[in-house]
């Protein structure tokens, strides 16, 4: 069955192109999409799946049930767009002012629905059952993804799979690694808060922007000094505002931040260490503080045995050395969500072509993509599915 689906991919591929391009003209912002949650659904419908909308809001879930019994695999595709102007000039660039699809979840969705059509043919064959979760909102906390897990998206599926376009690779290749693939991020605000006064008499003031250099500097000795150097983590400032002229001792600052984590007994400690720097630091100033911390996105864990399993369907695909063995990386997804609930694997399809001008990062406004990478990510998916549904 498997070659005859590649093969069918194969075909589906121009009709893939034409649903990414669709879906790149309209773009839709998180927790905002109506015309796109709208069209995958009817062409779901249109291929006769138990199709579900408006799960954990706007999120559409479809279920196709094979001739056979069996178990029950799930693949996901995101479907929100960024805040960003595009500056691509493709004939199918954003038609929405603004707003675009620069992190390739247009892409994610035209592959997720080629998967269905290819699999809806063939589902009186097909032993077990297939949910094809389309998200919105993956972009901004807190996130589809959990509001479709509690809604009931996972129900009765035994593992999940999904891929990430990315212009760090070539197209032709696939990234993977088991285990931790992408970190837990979290923010932090501070408010450092004095006394104001003239510069000529700073010990009539309590200076808020001295103390606040002081724990920005404070800080950056928690990755340094207090976590085991063969553990990751990162603690960066982003942001430092206070003062507005020379001869003015500010009376307030303002300090905005990110962790960065793999392991949650790690990230539970900076988030104390962070509050015991600043408590410390504006003790000693004679200052004041408010810290809002605020928890995001766990880190995202791999299972070993499904990224076994993928790995393995890959080389139904592509040649071993286009496989690739990818380092983690510290940015986030709320994939992590999903496999802490059932086992799965999550993987980058390499997305880049220099001849073509296709290799800047996503969420930066000339992203685009190889187009071919459709076609690869829908066949390593593809078989990944077939694999697990066919293994006892």
């Amino acid at each position: 069955m498997l070659q005859s689906l590649l093969h069918r991919l194969q075909e589906l591929h121009p009709d893939m192109i034409e649903i990414r391009r669709d879906l790149h003209m309209y773009p839709e912002l998180s927790f905002e999409e109506v015309r796109t949650p709208q069209k995958i659904a009817e062409f779901l419908q249109e291929l006769g799946l138990d199709v579900k909308t408006g799960v954990g809001g706007r999120g559409v879930v479809a279920t196709l049930t094979g001739g056979k019994p069996g178990k029950t695999v799930a693949v996901r595709a995101d479907f929100d767009a960024l805040p960003i102007e595009e500056q691509t000039n493709t004939p199918y660039a954003s038609k929405n002012p603004g707003v675009m699809h620069a992190c390739g979840h247009d892409a994610h969705t035209a592959i997720v629905l080629g998967l269905a059509k290819a699999f809806s043919e063939v589902r009186e064959q097909l032993q077990g059952s297939i949910v094809f979760i389309h998200q919105h909102a993956e972009e901004v906390l807190p996130g589809g993804a959990i509001q479709m897990i509690e809604d009931g998206c996972l129900e009765g599926v035994d593992a999940i799979f999904a891929t990430h376009m990315e212009n760090d690779y070539p197209v032709g290749t696939v990234a993977y690694r088991s285990g931790y693939i992408m970190a837990a991020a979290d923010d932090f605000f501070i408010d450092v808060i004095g006394v104001g006064g003239h510069a000529q008499a700073p010990h009539q003031a309590r200076d808020a922007l001295v103390a606040a250099a002081q724990i920005v500097c404070n800080l950056q000795h928690i990755v340094s000094r207090r976590v085991d150097p063969f553990k990751t983590a990162i603690v960066s400032i982003g942001s430092l505002h206070s003062g507005t002229a020379t001869n003015i001792i500010s009376g307030e600052a303002r300090i905005e931040g990110t962790v960065r984590v793999f392991d949650e007994q790690i990230r539970n400690n900076i988030q104390e260490m962070i509050e015991d720097i600043i408590a410390s630091t504006c003790r000693a100033a004679g200052v004041s503080y408010k810290l809002n911390y605020e928890r995001g996105l766990p880190a995202t864990w791999n299972h070993p045995m499904e990224t076994e399993l993928l790995v393995e369907a890959a080389k139904q695909v592509l040649p071993a050395e286009n496989i690739v063995e990818m380092d983690a990386i510290m940015g986030s997804e709320d994939f992590a969500y999903y496999l802490q609930k059932v086992p799965g694997s999550y993987f980058f399809t390499g997305s880049a072509n220099p001849e073509l001008g296709e290799v800047y990062p996503y969420h930066h406004p000339k992203f685009d993509i190889d187009e071919r990478a459709l076609l690869i990510a829908s066949k390593t998916l593809a078989a990944a599915i077939l694999q697990f549904l066919q293994e006892t």
